[in-house]
């Protein structure tokens, strides 16, 4: 693994927000999809997960939330270990295709999903899906059918569906897949001013610079660099021999 100053990002005065240690994910046949994965991201923490496609990002993020049983190691959320199928609300997973998320009548009932099933009162409930859909702008939307809105207005509902249920931990899988450019720049804005935990995958690399200060970068479901941003991504060789390609904006970095 590359060795990059850190910064001390997984200083033992923070609280971890996500720790993997030695997680391995298996798919059968010999396949290995993630191979002795150590990382941690503490509580406030913005870090940027990129890599070539197949690289195991999206494998990562499925074990982190659960979703996925890994083969071999640990994941702890908060300090907690991660039970594999378990429900835990201090993780919440955002799919890189809205419409995978948002399968209800009204928005209005999308965001209230996760919150009605967590068992809490109608009036809670009420609360969290008012919050959420201000936090995300979209409020004029509640009484919308999901499946007519925008690309844009559908990934900031699907956001709001799981801050409703107030998770301390995000994972976005490819947020700014599909969106215009206004609604990417409404979306860049909304994650600088998250106030969880989060970790994005995408291979938009200008997003990820301007919204996070860390980056992991994976190559063939190994941690292959953990840093700062922007030496991670404007070190070309590094890059190049992981199949992606330095940024514009850090064509000229120092």
């Amino acid at each position: 693994m590359k060795e990059l100053t850190r910064n001390n990002w997984a200083s033992n005065t923070k609280l971890s927000g996500i720790a993997t240690q030695n997680l391995c994910l298996n798919y059968g046949q010999g396949r290995a999809a993630l191979t002795d994965i150590n990382v941690e991201i503490s509580m406030g923490e913005k870090v940027g997960l990129i890599g070539a496609n197949g690289a195991g990002k999206t494998s990562l993020f499925m074990s982190i939330c659960g979703v996925l049983t890994p083969s071999l190691g640990s994941i702890k959320i908060l300090g907690q270990t991660m039970d594999p199928g378990a429900f835990n609300p201090n993780v919440g997973l955002v799919f890189q295709n809205p419409e995978d998320q948002l399968f209800c009548p009204t928005v209005r009932d999308d965001v209230a999903f996760g919150p009605e099933n967590m068992g809490l009162s109608e009036g809670e409930v009420a609360e969290r899906v008012e919050t959420a859909l201000a936090l995300t702008g979209v409020s004029h939307l509640l009484e919308r059918t999901p499946h007519h809105l925008s690309g844009g207005e559908k990934c900031m509902v699907a956001i709001a569906s799981v801050l409703a249920m107030q998770p301390q931990v995000i994972l976005y899988d490819e947020p700014s897949a599909n969106l215009d450019l206004k609604a990417r720049r409404r979306l860049i804005k909304f994650l600088r001013a998250s106030q969880e935990t989060i970790f994005v995958s995408s291979h938009d690399l200008e997003l990820l610079i301007e919204v996070c200060d860390r980056a992991i970068l994976l190559n063939q479901g190994r941690v292959i660099a953990d840093g700062k941003i922007s030496v991670i991504m404007s070190d070309k060789n590094l890059m190049e021999a992981n199949n992606l390609e330095v940024p514009h904006s850090l064509t000229h970095y120092h």
